[in-house]
């Protein structure tokens, strides 16, 4: 359930080795930092919830036993720490500006390529992204994110929430359809308005279909009769495509760099919970 590369580095952690806790952890620690960011949709949050969640599994190691990835467990432990920061502070998420968020990419990503027009594009759905995240109700938010950002399969969604595959794969239709309602306009080939035709015919609920094809959750006949339908519907098909590109949008989503200082305060915090451990064990 691990990967192959980690797994020594897991063993030996377990058996108490603090280097290897430390570069094992280092290994997930700007993902969790993207997770909690994009979760919590407060850095100040994101960053208590990555030293906790990261605490917590130097605290936890030595119990983990591989029932699930160890990305998995990571993003459990991340989760709940998310959960109990947002009921402490009792806020609603923050309502997100596309032109504050593409200011804050630009100093985090610096994009050297020589192409502005494509580094503005390219910012602004980013930006567009992160509203859009920031607008989903945060049971919507968070299976998009494990799902679509963070690359993790519908089963291992439902380990890290406790919901069963099918209220995951619910969720993540629904969230799916918004997040590309919110990025269409951005979407839409250069030049080409997104195609809002009236039909003659009520057209299926084609995004919903869609995203089910894509979890492999339509049979081979309703999948003929959709590939029908957007063959004849100009306005359905520009949908899927839509789908598709804010999905590609999530896929390349980019990791925050974690602060320093942060880096540094969670380093010094390990060790701190790691030193008596293996005093004990020597």
């Amino acid at each position: 359930m691990t990967s192959p590369g980690e797994a020594g580095l897991l063993d030996a952690a377990r058996a108490g080795n603090a280097q290897a806790l430390e570069e094992l952890l280092e290994r997930h620690e700007p993902r969790l930092y993207r997770f909690a960011r994009r979760l919590c949709r407060n850095p100040a949050d994101a960053e208590d919830v990555l030293q906790e969640s990261l605490l917590a599994a130097a605290r936890g190691i030595g119990g983990f036993r591989g029932a699930s990835s160890l990305s998995t467990w990571l993003y459990t432990i991340a989760r709940s720490h998310c959960i109990k920061t947002h009921r402490r502070r009792r806020s609603a998420p923050m309502e997100i500006s596309l032109e504050a968020e593409e200011a804050a990419l630009a100093r985090e990503h610096p994009d050297p390529a020589p192409d502005p027009e494509a580094t503005l594009r390219a910012r602004r759905l980013e930006a567009a992204l992160e509203r859009a995240l920031a607008r989903l109700d945060r049971p919507y938010r968070e299976v998009l994110i494990l799902r679509d950002v963070e690359g993790l399969t519908a089963p291992e969604v439902a380990t890290v929430t406790g919901l069963s595959i099918a209220a995951v794969k619910s969720r993540l239709h629904r969230a799916r359809a918004r997040v590309r309602e919110e990025m269409a306009p951005l979407l839409a080939p250069r030049g080409e308005p997104v195609v809002e035709a009236e039909s003659d015919r009520p057209c299926p609920d084609v995004i919903r279909l869609f995203s089910r094809y894509l979890e492999g959750d339509i049979s081979p006949r309703t999948c003929a009769r959709m590939e029908k339908h957007l063959a004849a519907c100009p306005r359905c098909r520009a949908s899927c495509d839509t789908l598709r590109s804010a999905l590609e949008t999530c896929r390349a989503a980019p990791t925050p760099k974690v602060p320093p200082a942060l880096q540094e305060k969670v380093r010094t915090a390990i060790r701190q919970v790691v030193a008596p451990a293996a005093a004990r064990t020597s």
